[in-house]
């Protein structure tokens, strides 16, 4: 699913008006019934309802949405914000078709001291500013929000909250924008909702399909996108009757230092359950027993060294190598991955300490095997290209050095991204605040090389790797709370996850 600019949809919005051929005013009448029914399955018909519009198409959206309400027999007062002298022309319509119904309140509010009070019993419809806005809200509108915010009502936004910007909010005024429990938003999804900080304004989101023309959706460029189902489904190979495991790859996982063997234990296992045919641990000779009873199906190589990875001697017979989890950074540790990577030449995964020994030996970036994968959180991404006070800016940087250095970069998040060396993003809906745990990123690690040796392509195993370690993770928390997942838990419901996507 694409992730377009406001002036794309602006563009998408005309060419559906002029080509479908539709009215301006019946594709927001569409838009709004969208809304209307996802908006009235959270309803009560004792509710007491409140819309909030500005004068813009995002009003006009809240008046028609405020007219099925009240027509469907719920209690609605709507409140026009008077911001400007002009209202659009489809506000307008709305506006008539609103009044003219018998049981319609409407009432316009143009100061501060006209707003009504609002109650923790009352649910608030906010449709003031679309995601056509370009500047920070301040005056009267920024009032609107403040008066807003500071009550304990549920508010829903129509499209997109009031006040945030559709892409980058690195220059907003953040005390001046709607704070929403729910967001239903048109079409496609904002690129502004991918971010972390801007969490608290969007709440819950889920996107409306208003019909808006697939073929000129198809024809825009974009960078950005959002990973659903479908889009891993033409890349899977479904397995023969006379394949063995010498189809399937043979990964290795350099990985788990003393005291550390279990972050190698979780990304075998993972690896094992995604499907690949052989699997190798480097471990230290500490580990050794450990790594054979809790993974029989993994073999083993031993490092000389008892407590971390020191040296490697032949990696030909790999399709894929891993290396990071549990790892360590000790000094020899470091030497021995400098010269994994120097010989290496097949794309890598990189997580963890692999990744921090990495940022200390920035220079070390240039050796990459190119197609390498990386998969940072946040703190490492930080510490690989420097800190951010943006989620926006962290993804530009992301962005940036998959560019500079050919490789993958899967900055782990909410909305995992999964960054090409094309600068292309794509946006992972997968996955629960339960995966914020130890050895959650230890079992995507294995998730991601176990695709690669099958011999997917670098792009299509981050991708299917997050993909399914997210969508594991919802089906493991469907059974249980989200506090109580651990990381072995996402490897239990691999198989699972495959079967839903594939079977």
């Amino acid at each position: 699913m694409k992730i377009l600019n406001t002036s794309q949809i602006r563009e998408a919005d005309a060419y559906t008006i002029e080509n479908e051929p539709i009215a301006s005013i019946d594709l927001m009448e569409r838009a709004s019934k969208a809304f209307f029914d996802q908006l009235k399955k959270r309803l009560k018909k004792q509710d007491s309802i409140k819309v909030f519009c500005g004068m813009g198409n995002n009003g006009g959206d809240g008046l028609a949405i405020a007219r099925m309400l009240t027509l469907a027999g719920y209690k609605v007062t709507t409140y026009i914000i008077v911001h400007t002298s002009t209202a659009s022309p489809d506000f307008q319509v709305n506006e008539k078709r609103l009044r003219k119904l018998r049981r319609a309140r409407v009432q316009q509010v143009q100061d501060e001291k006209e707003l009504p009070q609002l109650s923790g019993e009352d649910i608030i419809i906010e449709a003031l500013f679309g995601s056509g806005l370009s500047r920070p809200l301040e005056g009267f509108p920024a009032k609107v929000v403040h008066h807003i915010n500071a009550s304990e009502t549920r508010v829903i936004s129509v499209d997109i909250p009031a006040g945030l910007f559709a892409e980058d909010n690195s220059q907003n005024i953040r005390e001046n924008i709607i704070k929403a429990d729910y967001t239903f938003t048109f079409q496609l999804p904002k690129l502004a909702f991918m971010f972390a900080e801007n969490d608290p304004f969007i709440g819950h989101w889920q996107v409306l399909d208003i019909g808006l023309d697939a073929g000129f959706i198809e024809k825009q460029e974009t960078p950005y996108y959002f990973q659903v189902k479908q889009d891993l489904l033409p890349f899977y190979v479904f397995r023969k009757k006379f394949d063995h495991k010498g189809t399937f790859g043979h990964a290795l996982l350099v990985a788990g230092s003393y005291g550390k063997s279990g972050a190698a234990v979780l990304a075998t296992k993972a690896a094992i359950r995604t499907g690949v045919g052989l699997l190798t641990a480097h471990i230290p000779s500490a580990n050794y027993s450990i790594q054979q009873i809790s993974v029989p199906e993994g073999m083993v190589s031993v490092d000389e060294n008892e407590k971390y990875f020191t040296a490697l001697t032949e990696i030909a017979p790999y399709s894929a190598i891993a290396t990071g989890p549990g790892l360590g950074t000790e000094k020899q540790t470091q030497n021995a991955l400098k010269l994994l990577i120097q010989n290496a030449s097949r794309p890598m995964v990189f997580d963890a300490d692999a990744l921090n020994i990495l940022a200390e030996n920035p220079t070390w970036l240039s050796f990459l095997p190119p197609g390498s994968i990386l998969t940072p959180h946040v703190g490492e991404m930080d510490r690989l290209a420097g800190k951010n006070s943006t989620g926006w800016d962290r993804l530009e940087k992301a962005r940036n050095l998959a560019f500079r250095f050919k490789c993958y970069i899967v900055l782990k998040g909410a909305h995992t991204a999964i960054i090409g060396p094309d600068k292309q993003c794509i946006f992972n809906s997968t996955g629960n605040p339960g995966l914020a745990t130890g050895g959650s990123g230890d079992v995507l690690t294995g998730m991601i090389v176990g695709l690669l040796a099958q011999g997917y392509s670098p792009q299509y195993s981050a991708m299917a790797g997050v993909f399914l370690h997210g969508l594991a993770a919802d089906l493991s928390v469907a059974r249980k709370n989200v506090e109580s997942l651990a990381a072995g838990d996402i490897i239990d419901f691999i198989p699972r996850a495959i079967k839903k996507i594939y079977y």
